[in-house]
């Protein structure tokens, strides 16, 4: 089993027998969660490394090795983490199974409970390019188009793939941004010069909003992007170290709270000129901030510091020497860890945001993530 509670000596009791109850509740869904799922729930979900469970392996042959998936797969899965994601406690709230890459071509037809077509290193934009946003709802109207063929044949396993029905009700979820971001910042862009491209960011998202509900979809699940800044990967490689209080990049946080500003506006647009869909959308960034501004609380020892890497303190990231690459090294707890590998959230980390999300503090309008699989 999986270690997913913070272990620290001064950590409330309490609170990891909280942490514990709540983590469990939803390893295990509760009959309350999952009697809230009148109909098998089907996801399909568009982003980038925060939720590809394999795509980028199953895509481009890429080898994503141990110590990735050490914590709850025992082995690696493709997912840059040492055990589960966000998207992976989400569909395990729901008893459904967890989401397998769409380019998976050795994994047969089982996509009854939807596709993941996120992959490492997606960004909005340039949009024709391997994996784009605007390629990933290409590669989902094939899908699409596809299933529904199949399932409309007289062959005995047509069963096994979506129906129309089933595209109809399926929730859609969108999660990227963060990339594109980080690029225009990687590439020497000023803090000004990067907010500069974020209307085009979020207009490819809208773009990909509409098109899904042209299609048919009416029940969206939006998340922001998370603060950027946190990332030991961006503090150990910026050349200006221009830090806030919790030892965050400032103006990388600041040009991801505009980008998240500019998303909700948009989805508020959205709620109107698409006035029989439900838009959702999920505070990430505060969340994961949350775990820096009060690692303590949680039971993190290093907020900055990445569990897999190499360099030792104060962010253990080297961009020669990454996680599971020779020459690096893995700490032996990674539930003291907010990072795994100075890009990516240890599964702790995770379960954690997965916790928050589920409770819908952090959702706007307020929803519980089963809201499109009732009737």
């Amino acid at each position: 089993m999986a270690t997913l509670l913070p272990h620290s000596d001064s950590f409330s009791f309490f609170f990891v027998i909280f942490i514990s109850l709540a983590v469990l509740s939803h390893r295990h869904p509760s009959a309350t969660a999952a009697a809230g799922c009148q109909a098998p729930p089907v996801i399909f979900n568009f982003g980038d490394s925060n939720s590809d469970t394999g795509g980028l392996v199953a895509g481009l042959g890429y080898l994503v090795g141990l110590p990735n998936g050490r914590s709850f797969f025992r082995r690696s899965t493709g997912r840059l983490c040492d055990g589960r994601l966000l998207i992976d406690f989400l569909c395990q709230s729901l008893n459904t199974s967890l989401l397998r890459p769409y380019l998976d071509s050795l994994d047969g037809s089982r996509f009854q409970n939807g596709a993941n077509f996120a992959i490492v290193g997606s960004t909005t934009l340039p949009k024709n390019i391997p994996f784009s946003l605007n390629i990933q709802l290409m590669q989902f109207l094939h899908f699409k188009s596809r299933s529904l063929e199949l399932a409309s044949t007289s062959n005995p396993s047509k069963g096994m793939f979506i129906s129309e029905s089933g595209f109809r009700n399926a929730l859609y979820m969108i999660d990227i941004g963060q990339n594109d971001i980080a690029r225009s910042f990687s590439i020497g862009n000023s803090y000004s010069q990067t907010v500069k491209l974020i209307p085009q960011f979020i207009s490819e998202i809208k773009t990909s909003i509409k098109r899904l509900y042209d299609e048919g979809g009416r029940r969206f699940w939006i998340h922001n992007t998370g603060p950027l800044g946190c990332l030991p990967q961006k503090l150990s490689m910026a050349q200006s170290k221009d830090l806030d209080q919790h030892g965050c990049l400032a103006s990388y946080n600041a040009a991801a709270k505009l980008f998240n500003q500019m998303l909700d506006h948009m989805c508020e647009r959205l709620r109107i000129e698409l006035r029989d869909a439900t838009i959702i959308y999920i505070d990430i960034y505060v969340i994961k901030y949350s775990l820096i501004a009060n690692s303590k609380a949680y039971g993190f020892e290093r907020p900055l510091m990445a569990c897999c890497g190499y360099g030792g303190s104060p962010y253990n990231y080297n961009a020669k020497i990454t996680c599971a690459h020779r020459g690096a090294n893995v700490c032996d707890k990674g539930s003291r860890f907010v990072s795994w590998d100075g890009i990516h959230y240890t599964e702790t980390a995770n379960a954690i945001v997965a916790m928050k999300v589920l409770s819908m503090q952090y959702s706007k309008p307020k929803a519980p993530f089963d809201f499109f699989c009732r009737r």
